[in-house]
């Protein structure tokens, strides 16, 4: 097998493969066109609860252990292992991060040894993973960051910090997806990649879902994670100003929106498969993204963003910096009355906006993963 400097293969600790899309799932994929892959599976962010969903997802990892092929993907190459490891999630103490260490390196130098990895570069998103920098035999490590773990809910904040802080140091290259993120490791081999863009699916015109309201009524719709980071509050104003819209929903609840669900005019839909989203963005009559202002909202770089754009319908968005590449497409609004203004301006545009577009028609993951692929080769 010829492993060679500009095709160096990925040793990647993720979430789950073939969870919901990440970024670091689009780049990987990618990126596994060329060279070969092992991905290793969610080692988790906290230490698991006495909840029935934690029990159920420990129970999950524990019947799901072993390694396994990857599904077979579009013009990727066949060498894409998924392990789902037997591990102490998010240690705390020094035995038990050994423990856990020791653990993973076990599992995972078998898998090297059976698919011949030699001299891998260990790109590592989840901070708990550092732990086992220099116990794979790895040439390089690159550290993705896409969230402040600072900020971000449900994950053991201390303990997730000190590990990202061990990482920065130990990391050969420090790969984030926001220029907030970037300044926040003031480093000099700190690069912000930003988020691609499925083009064609989003681009591509379908036919609207068979459940997106169909009363003649303007719609406004918003998808993923439905959680503590939305203005619930500016929702709920907004929705009671403008009882004969449509407010639709997509996605898993994990916050309580009650004070939504007693409008008569919103519509939780659930989640929906990421092909599917087409289907709704291209057809309703505005996207929102009605963020709260706080950490975590100013580093992040919603994968909506440039989903909305290639979709082509007018976008409202509460403020935060990562608009600021596509200020001229988007209604940026401060409070209830400013964002109701802006939905009855984009109840009167009907057509689809090209120039929307064409504003992300470059940005697609290939293009970023070809990027990323360039600075690993210098490694």
């Amino acid at each position: 097998m010829n492993n060679s400097v500009m095709h160096r293969d990925l040793i990647v600790f993720g979430e789950d493969w073939g969870g919901l899309p990440s970024s670091t799932q689009q780049l990987i994929k990618h990126l596994s066109k060329t060279r070969q892959v092992i991905w290793v599976n969610s080692i988790g962010l906290r230490q698991p609860k006495l909840c029935k969903h934690d029990l159920k997802r420990a129970l999950d990892k524990i019947l799901a252990v072993g390694a396994q092929k990857a599904p077979k993907m579009a013009d990727s190459s066949d060498r894409f292992t998924v392990i789902n490891p037997k591990t102490i999630p998010a240690p705390v103490g020094f035995f038990s991060r050994y423990i856990a260490a020791a653990l993973l390196s076990y599992q995972i130098r078998r898998v090297i040894k059976q698919t011949m990895l030699v001299n891998p570069i260990l790109w590592i998103s989840l901070p708990t993973a550092v732990d086992v920098v220099g116990k794979l035999g790895e040439s390089a490590v690159v550290y993705y960051c896409c969230d402040d773990f600072s900020a971000l809910q449900g994950v053991d904040h201390e303990t997730v910090v000190s590990r990202e802080k061990q990482l920065a140091n130990d990391a050969d290259l420090v790969l984030t997806s926001s220029k907030v993120l970037t300044a926040k490791f003031n480093r000099r081999n700190t690069i912000t990649i930003e988020h691609g863009v499925d083009f064609k699916l989003f681009a591509t015109p379908t036919n609207p879902a068979p459940d997106l309201p169909n009363n003649g009524r303007p719609t406004a719709g918003y998808y993923g994670s439905i959680s503590a980071w939305l203005d619930l509050a500016l929702l709920d104003e907004i929705i009671s100003r403008l009882p004969h819209w449509n407010f639709v929903f997509i996605g898993e609840i994990s916050v309580d929106v009650s004070l939504l669900r007693r409008h008569h005019n919103v519509h939780f839909l659930g989640p929906r498969p990421h092909h599917q989203l087409p289907k709704y963005s291209q057809h309703w009559t505005a996207s929102l993204l009605p963020f709260l202002h706080n950490r975590q909202i100013e580093a992040c770089n919603p994968f909506k963003l440039r989903e909305y754009l290639a979709a082509g319908r007018p976008i409202i968005s509460t403020k935060f910096p990562a608009l600021s590449p596509y200020l001229q497409f988007i209604d940026v609004v401060d409070g209830a009355s400013e964002m109701v203004l802006a939905l009855k301006k984009a109840s009167n545009t009907k057509h689809t906006d090209q120039l929307k577009r064409q504003s992300v028609a470059c940005d697609s993951w290939q293009v970023r993963a070809d990027k990323v692929a360039r600075f690993m080769d210098r490694l």
